[in-house]
């Protein structure tokens, strides 16, 4: 369905275990921009090129991780339809009203095989990026603050019945396959980068025995010299590095992870190619996995493969 359907991921709701070093920490180290609070403790962000009111929402919980991840969809009545063919599917939905989330409209969420919580949504108040839509300037100086991502990019999720996500996704969602690694069998898929866009990858998943697990959420940045940037700024402020700078060779994007001070893994990337869905996707073997997660150390961080929230 592409860009008539399913445009882009949208929002994320985390789970931190401490609420203001949370909000200190998405706002100041991070950048994103706070733009408010709802009554049930909430606090929402936006990073600064995106014009929608919100895309990272946390509340504070005794167990750090994701609550659900949002995609926006074209318009109401792709939204109608859509449920409508997850119902037909035979996936249950829920119908969240609007103004659950601060300036979001009306919202489909289901449960996805691997235990995840996706939600769909046509609505969210446009509050720009600052910069206006008649000559802007190039970029916003008064969002220049930490880390200062473009956007909410994508996120990795773990959990068991990948294979059953990707039907779900291909099927009803319109989502593609992009690359993908298969186990030592050649068959099963240990992980799956999908796109419903021209990106590399809008959602990936990794086979895991517990359902319902984040392993991280991604952030772009404009460039190679952003992301060590991003890395400089992680040290000033002893913010916790799981790897990198580095290169991808799946979706060849240069990278670096890092945790927020609840445990949530992070990503601020840029780069990666454009893909297509007339594209073949691309396969990656157990026994050059290394090279295709870590590009130049050719080996698994244990932390990476392991923790996850």
């Amino acid at each position: 369905m592409g860009m008539n359907g399913v445009l882009r991921p949208g929002h994320a709701q985390i789970r931190v275990l401490d609420l203001e070093e949370g909000v200190k920490f998405y706002r100041d180290v991070l950048g994103l921009l706070e733009m408010g609070r709802d009554k049930s403790g909430r606090v929402y962000f936006k990073a600064w090129d995106e014009r929608d009111h919100n895309s990272i929402v946390i509340r504070q919980a005794d167990r750090a991780g994701i609550d659900f991840f949002a995609f926006k969809v074209a318009n109401k009545a792709t939204l109608e339809k859509l449920d409508s063919d997850l119902r037909a599917y035979g996936v249950p939905t829920e119908r969240i009203p609007a103004g659950e989330m601060l300036e979001t409209g009306e919202r489909v969420r289901f449960k996805i095989p691997s235990g995840h919580l996706i939600e769909l949504y046509a609505e969210k108040t446009d509050v720009g990026n600052g910069l206006g839509l008649l000559n802007p300037e190039a970029w916003n100086a008064n969002a220049e603050k930490g880390i200062a991502p473009i956007r909410l990019d994508h996120c990795l999720l773990y959990g068991p019945d990948i294979e059953k996500n990707v039907a779900l996704f291909n099927e009803v969602l319109g989502f593609y396959l992009v690359e993908h690694v298969v186990l030592e069998d050649n068959k099963t898929d240990l992980a799956v980068w999908l796109s419903t866009s021209i990106k590399a990858h809008d959602i990936a998943f990794v086979r895991h025995p517990e359902p319902g697990m984040l392993h991280h959420i991604s952030f772009l940045l404009e460039s190679w010299e952003r992301v060590l940037r991003a890395a400089d700024l992680m040290s000033m402020n002893r913010v916790s590095i799981d790897i990198g700078p580095t290169r991808h060779g799946v979706t060849r994007g240069t990278t670096i992870y890092a945790f927020d001070p609840s445990g949530n893994r992070f990503e601020t990337f840029c780069g990666g190619y454009q893909s297509y869905p007339d594209h073949k996707p691309i396969k990656w073997t157990m026994d050059e996995v290394g090279r295709g997660v870590f590009y130049h150390d050719r080996v698994l961080n244990e932390t990476f493969l392991s923790v996850v929230t």
